[in-house]
């Protein structure tokens, strides 16, 4: 990523983009008081500079996928090389390297709920161990808020995608849980759209080989059954925040719901989820620094009833931060 400094204006695109990816530049100029030009040169500097990236992110519970968190531990030399390589797979839905380079964190996205896929990794002599969790039942409704802070009441009300999106139930509404049967049509236009959220219907429907109208009324079905959300990666650090950290936390049963909502409320979060395994929740937050990191480890960490014990790691460096569908 090429050198990148935020103003106002670029955390403003940021917030609103997160608010809905594909909104239109035009929509966004008219909030924000600028011109359509001004909006969409701001986003192709971002984008150009590696800095920013809106993806498509499909819910592998909507979609029928098991996702597996896998912990990795690696020699320190081969840690890049290995988390490049497990970037690359079209399974790995997140891939990032922490604990200065001795650990790899990734999660595999498995069809049909199926297991991780760990037998080839286990016999990679660079490994010296394997550690996998189900991850069960996200938490958090919403996005950490780092990202989410830069737009007032009104402009975010205006900017909800609600008016683009028909809220109504359409063909894919679903029980509670309910996964949605991918079409053809699905299985080339998630991955174009992990790619590049913002791609234009044309360019859909070239990747896809479905018609620009066949692809639009699909998206619109998917958008608004939340079998596909968009999500803006931007690095941490470029919004102010130093210290991101993984957490595993070994919950008393009882307390386990309470202590997932709460954390899931947390500014600092950015991703909260049950598991299996012996820690059964796992979460990641974003702090300013490791001051910061060390006071909301030990104070709030430390204040909350439930909490038996918390393992940590910190991320050195992100490989993946998204998903295509695996298409196997």
């Amino acid at each position: 990523m090429r050198s990148v400094t935020l103003d106002l204006l670029d955390r403003q695109l940021l917030h609103a983009l997160q608010l809905d990816g594909r909104a239109a530049f035009s929509a966004i100029a008219e909030v924000l008081g600028v011109s359509d030009r001004t909006v969409a040169r701001r986003y192709d500097r971002l984008r150009s500079s590696d800095a920013v990236r809106v993806a498509g992110v499909p819910d592998s519970r909507l979609t029928g996928h098991a996702d597996w968190l896998v912990r990795l531990g690696v020699l320190p030399f081969s840690a890049a090389p290995l988390a490049r390589e497990l970037a690359r797979r079209p399974d790995t839905a997140w891939v990032t390297l922490a604990s200065s380079g001795t650990e790899i964190v990734c999660v595999f996205r498995v069809a049909a709920g199926g297991p991780a896929p760990l037998a080839d990794l286990g016999r990679l002599p660079q490994v010296t161990g394997v550690r996998a969790q189900r991850l069960l039942r996200p938490a958090m409704n919403g996005r950490w808020r780092g990202r989410t802070s830069a737009l007032d009441e009104d402009q975010i009300a205006a900017l909800r995608p609600s008016a683009a999106v028909d809220p109504t139930p359409g063909p894919l509404a679903k029980a509670d849980g309910a996964a949605v049967p991918l079409t053809r049509l699905d299985r080339s236009l998630l991955p174009a759209l992990a790619a590049d959220g913002r791609a234009t219907y044309p360019a859909l429907a070239r990747r896809s080989g479905w018609s620009e109208s066949a692809v639009r009324r699909r998206l619109a079905e998917l958008r608004r059954a939340a079998v596909v959300t968009f999500d803006v990666e931007v690095d941490a650090g470029l919004l102010g925040f130093s210290a991101q950290c993984l957490l595993w936390l070994t919950v008393t049963p009882a307390r386990l719901g309470d202590v997932a909502r709460t954390l899931a409320e947390d500014p600092e979060a950015a991703f909260v989820s049950t598991t299996t395994g012996p820690d059964n929740l796992f979460a990641i937050v974003v702090c300013r620094d490791t001051d910061a990191l060390d006071t909301y480890l030990t104070g709030r960490l430390g204040a909350l009833g439930g909490v038996d014990r918390v393992e940590t790691a910190l991320v050195t460096a992100y490989a993946r931060r998204a998903a295509r569908v695996e298409q196997g």
